[in-house]
């Protein structure tokens, strides 16, 4: 009787809704002005536009409702064929099945994608002349010796070539300047970089010919800071008059391998803010030597940032090689999704070996390093062909000059004008005076010798690399970044790189593993500190509370910013610099975290007051405590206990970063075990009690883990309150079953936890959720099959643990570099592994231990995003190992071939291949946040939470390697091996998609776009949920939910960021203004969609920002480029602005 009232009541629920709804749809109409006017036939064009709209509009309105009905139905069904409605109606309770049933949220939600949103994945786009993915096809990669230019070939020229349009040749001085590597940033700066500056003013001045360019802001804000105005001034006069330019103008040059482009576009923004308040200037090209490969998402942050040109050195020398035979070294990179040529960017590829003196004046290292004047006899540098430089002199010049020409014509036969860039620079160089003599006084000379000898056909002089460009650009007649005359177009990227034989970079996506994730923690809460310090000081300001306000947080925000920044560097995040180096950006990393969950707790502390007034901050005396705590920069977080207390609740302030609502499961530890959690309004949730593990066999007695199911608000913070009671009929115990060998040893369980033990077998065993049923192997525990409930037909998923060697040769494996011996071998150990099977009405997981690591797959029983994946960790330890690798991977069914899918940055999807001619250090690439491979049939998605080296081998596998100890230098310089491994949580959400009516033929495009479940997926893996305790046991305030959005953004839109803009007076302080950042992701709308867990639509690029923020009022929409250098005309407060799938757009906002 009662389950045919409940579905009674549902479905008049049905009947209400559809009704309200078709009630405000006619109202709409009816009360739209523009209708009601023109009663005529004839319609002005405006008002057909105004009745397409309306109408578009209402299809709109009639599609969600059909999404709400739909959905409400499918509970109710599913409610009622199941037999799963509980019995209480309130408590979860086992189905028929086995697997937990909670109770009927309620809540319906909708999912309404709108056709043309989902049209950009599927359109074909036009053919570039490059592709990469052609060119690696195309290339035998046979490394054929080309003589003097060893990796290329003879290059010859007509001597008359130039009689009628001489050769231009701009030397271009610099010195790379690595904020961090053999020794730490600071380190190198108070021993080499002040002096490069400190010379760079004298003898810049001396000759106004000479020109300098200058890339890492870090190091260039650090000396400015320190100096006094006087050579303030000198060094913005050298600026003004052309002679020293600022190139990229990030804070560091950043790797474009394991970088997360939240990351690269934040130090690009503090770097260039720096540069807009102290000089008044802004970057017009792009300079990056040495980064290890480089990524398709740097051309776009560049081009976006009002960039018109850039330059790249580090691509593997036979796809150099290709582009240098076919003229192709420079192109307009253009990205693979785009339908036009919006995203062109002008680039320049360095065709030798290196960035050094020897390999930029031309094919031959031997002269070249004879025009190297650093290495003159008597320096401590030399030139390896045991060719020294020789002094220029009125005896020599004439030979010198001849000989030096020469190598600039062959090398200008690799270009398509005759503009000529040749760098003269390298690591740290013009750090002593006599280096600036020796270099400028020498090329004077021989720029003199040329330029007044007609017959040579050239004109030689220092130029900055924007002068080189513009030079380009003139002599084919286009504006700066407009596309030459039969230049080509390029799109994809230039992983992996090699420098020479098969010598690829491909260990440093992987390298230092633990410093990898903890830079994404940093991100994550960057990102999440900047938006609540800027929404709670734009609520201070509305209240006029600014003196109440830590306002001063704002340092604690530019510390952050600038250390996440450094980290971005290309010997950083990479994991390639020394010892001592990696600890001290690991403390600069921990000060950073401690800093911004204090900006954090402060903000939330503001924002969740009930009553405002009676808000007071106390800078001794926090409100509330940090979710977990690192003891040190290389160790594990602790998550903060809870103590409860039978007398008072206590309050937990729960963090949602990301924008959309969020219906998840939230995990505290507590101190009794008798525990109710309840909302804000009151009421009692269901609650998931398990034991707290300090080790395999080893339970932790002090404390409790309870979890529980949320529904967060889109960048909001709820509130719960946690009680200690006697037994709750909603607080359920986990049950725990032990799988181990005989003879493992006793494992005692903790009151009242159910425990018991198993003796393990060959037999599979399952857990289950609503959506799915995993199976895992009786022996290893390890996953092997996924069923989807809603399937009969189990699928292979199959982890398995695999470990590579370095080759015994004099080549081995190091921090850069991945040698391996051979094929993986499976990891193996003597003893059968523990395995802990936990079950639950909200979760329940695998927990399986082997020697060196440690494998948890967690299934969460809510409905929507967070019910659709499985939670898979993985805690490392190889400290005890030695030049060896361990890897994870995925073996299924799928009918993927040679074709896998890496993403770039974290922002885009770059196609791969296997290819079987290439070694197979060669085929792995760097996933950023996520990997998949396909068929017609399905999608399989390993997301990650970390950056690290990924392949496919074989058809239907994914592998991923996840830490790599190596006893020896790989010989790029660091002198070290890895050998400061640190116990590492890797952290993964793995996702099996459906793909009905799929195509293999789409498959083979150079383009794909994750689902939108996908992009869901991600954003949660790599936006954790924040649990922050409420430190006071009494006299609590009350508190409220804090909901920022009076609606959830577009769920195809992402808010990159809220930034709080720094004062132009004082840059610790902020100013009225704060940059907004939106990301409009495209979707690839092919894959099933199943339920979210929240409302979900899309509304074609649109979005109003005057109603984004709840209670505040806009009084500035001013459209910037993504570094805010340049400023578009204000918007009116009210207007809607578009963004196109994949564009990311930066506005400047004055909120108050």
């Amino acid at each position: 009787m009662k389950l045919k009232k409940q579905v009674t009541v549902c479905g008049g629920a049905i009947f209400c809704v559809a009704v309200f709804s078709l009630y405000l749809m006619l109202d709409k109409v009816q009360h739209d002005p523009a209708r009601r006017q023109n009663t005529g036939g004839n319609f002005p064009r405006s008002q057909i536009s105004v009745l397409q709209n309306r109408i578009e509009q209402l299809e709109q309105l009639l599609e969600e409702n059909h999404q709400i009905i739909s959905h409400i139905k499918d509970s109710v069904l599913e409610l009622t064929d199941t037999g799963a409605i509980s019995p209480s109606g309130h408590l979860p309770f086992r189905s028929n099945n086995g697997s937990w049933v909670m109770p009927f949220d309620g809540r319906p939600t909708f999912l309404s994608l709108r056709p043309r949103d989902c049209q950009f994945a599927q359109l074909r786009r036009g053919p570039t002349e490059l592709q990469t993915l052609d060119v690696n096809s195309l290339l035998s990669f046979d490394n054929v010796d080309g003589g003097v230019w060893k990796q290329g070939f003879e290059i010859t020229y007509e001597p008359g070539e130039w009689d009628d349009e001489p050769l231009q040749v701009f030397v271009v001085p610099h010195s790379h300047n690595d904020p961090g590597w053999i020794k730490t940033f600071d380190k190198y700066y108070s021993d080499q970089t002040q002096h490069i500056f400190n010379n760079m003013l004298v003898k810049l001045a001396e000759d106004p010919r000479r020109k300098f360019i200058w890339s890492e802001i870090s190091f260039f804000a650090k000396w400015w800071e320190s100096v006094d105005i006087h050579k303030q001034e000198a060094m913005r006069k050298l600026i003004q008059n052309g002679q020293l330019e600022m190139v990229t103008g990030g804070w560091v040059m950043p790797d474009e391998a394991n970088t997360h482009y939240f990351a690269m576009i934040d130090q690009l923004i503090e770097g260039h803010q720096w540069l807009e308040r102290n000089l008044g200037i802004a970057p017009r090209s792009g300079w990056a030597i040495d980064p290890f490969g480089h990524s398709a998402t740097m051309p776009y942050v560049l081009k976006q940032a009002n960039l018109t040109s850039m330059l790249i050195q580090r691509v593997h020398y036979s796809i150099k090689k290709h582009f240098a035979a076919s003229r192709s070294l420079e192109f307009m990179w253009r990205q693979a999704w785009d339908q036009g040529s919006g995203t062109d960017m002008f680039c320049h590829m360095m065709p030798f070996y290196s960035y050094d003196v020897p390999h930029t004046c031309g094919p031959d290292p031997k002269i070249c390093c004879q025009f190297d004047f650093k290495r003159l006899p008597g320096s401590r540098v030399n030139c390896p062909w045991k060719v020294p430089p020789k002094a220029i002199v009125d005896t020599n010049v004439a030979e010198r000059a001849n000989l030096l020409l020469d190598q600039y014509r062959k090398k200008s036969k690799l270009f398509r004008s005759k503009v000529l860039l040749v760098p003269l620079g390298d690591d740290f160089r013009y750090d002593k005076t006599v280096e600036w003599d020796q270099q400028f006084q020498n090329y004077q000379r021989l720029f003199d010798y040329m330029n007044s000898h007609p017959e040579m056909h050239v004109q030689a002089q220092f130029g900055t690399l924007s002068d080189y460009f513009n030079a380009v650009y003139k002599a084919n007649d286009v504006a700066p970044g407009t596309r030459p005359p039969d230049f080509p177009v390029l799109n994809g990227d230039f992983f992996s790189y090699a420098d020479r034989e098969d010598h690829y970079w491909s260990g440093f996506f992987t390298s230092r593993p633990f410093y990898k994730n903890l830079d994404r923690v940093l991100e994550s809460h960057l990102r999440g500190a900047e938006i609540l310090y800027s929404l709670a000081l734009a609520h201070v300001r509305h209240s006029g509370m600014e003196s109440r306000y830590p306002v001063s947080d704002y340092s604690l925000l530019t510390e952050a910013r600038r250390n996440v920044a450094l980290f971005q560097h290309h010997d950083a995040i990479t994991g390639t610099a020394k010892e001592a180096v990696v600890i001290d950006y690991g403390n600069r990393l921990l000060r950073a975290l401690v800093g911004l969950k204090r900006v954090i707790i402060n903000a939330a502390h503001f924002l969740v007051m009930k009553n405002r007034d009676v808000y007071r901050f106390y800078q001794s005396e926090p409100f509330l405590e940090t979710d977990d705590r690192r003891a040190t920069q290389d160790s594990l977080p602790q998550r903060t206990l809870i103590e409860l207390d039978p007398n008072t609740p206590r309050y937990l302030v729960v963090f949602n970063p990301v924008e959309q609502d969020r219906l998840c499961v939230v995990t505290a530890l507590v101190s009794s075990p008798h525990v109710r959690v309840l909302t804000e309004d009151g009421q009692t949730l269901p609650v998931q009690l398990s034991a707290q593990w300090s080790s395999a066999l080893q339970v932790n007695a002090e404390v409790y883990q309870v979890s529980f199911m949320a529904r967060l608000p889109a960048l909001g913070l709820a509130v719960y309150h946690l009680y200690e009671t006697a037994d709750s009929p909603m607080t359920m115990r986990s049950e725990t079953v032990m799988r181990m060998a005989p003879g493992t040893g006793a494992v005692r369980g903790l009151d009242p936890l159910p425990l018991r033990m198993q003796i393990a077998d060959a037999q599979p065993f399952f857990i289950n959720s609503q959506a799915l049923s995993l199976g895992f192997s009786g022996t290893t525990g390890l996953l092997e099959t996924i069923r989807r409930k809603d399937e009969s037909q189990e699928m292979r998923v199959q982890f398995q643990f695999v470990t590579y060697g370095t080759r015994p040769s004099k080549d081995k494996s190091g921090a850069y570099l991945f040698l391996p011996d051979g094929r993986a071998k499976p990891y193996t150990q003597r003893e059968a592994p523990v395995v802990r099977v936990v079950e639950g009405p909200l979760f329940s997981e695998v927990v399986t231990h082997f020697q060196h690591f440690q494998q948890t797959v967690c299934i969460h029983n809510v409905p929507g995003v967070e019910g659709l994946s499985l939670d898979v960790s993985v805690l490392v330890d190889i400290r005890d190992q030695a030049n060896k690798e361990l890897a994870m991977r995925v073996t299924t069914d799928i009918q993927s071939e040679d074709t896998f899918y890496t993403d770039l940055n974290g922002f885009q999807i770059q196609p791969r291949r296997y290819f079987h001619k290439l070694p197979l250090q060669a085929n792995f690439y760097p996933m950023p946040t996520m990997a998949y491979i396909q068929d017609s049939q399905h999608r399989l998605t390993l997301h990650s939470a970390q950056a690290l080296g990924v392949t496919s081998l074989d058809s239907g596998q994914l592998e991923v390697i996840l830490d790599r100890r190596l006893m020896q230098d790989d010989n790029r310089g660091l002198g070290q091996g890895l050998k400061d491994n640190k116990k590492t949580l890797n952290r993964f959400r793995l996702q099996l998609e459906r793909r009905p009516g799929s195509s293999r033929v789409l498959d083979s495009e150079t383009l794909s776009f994750p689902s939108i479940i996908s992009h869901v997926t991600s954003a949660f893996l790599n936006h954790e949920v924040l649990a922050l305790p409420v430190v006071a046991k009494h006299g609590v305030p009350p508190l409220r939910t804090f909901s920022p959005l009076p609606t959830p953004l577009p769920c195809d839109f992402h808010l990159l960021n809220l930034r709080t803009i720094q004062s132009q007076q004082d840059p610790q302080s902020p100013s009225p203004f704060t940059a907004l950042l939106l990301h409009r992701k495209a979707l690839d709308c092919r894959l099933e969609v199943q339920n979210l867990g929240f409302n979900c639509s899309t509304s074609h690029g649109q979005l109003s920002v005057s109603s984004l923020f709840r209670g505040l009022d806009l009084q500035l929409l001013q459209p910037t480029s993504l570094s805010l250098l340049y400023s578009g005309t204000p918007l009116a407060n009210d207007s809607t602005v578009t963004l196109d799938p994949m564009e990311i757009s930066t506005y400047k906002l004055k909120i108050c």
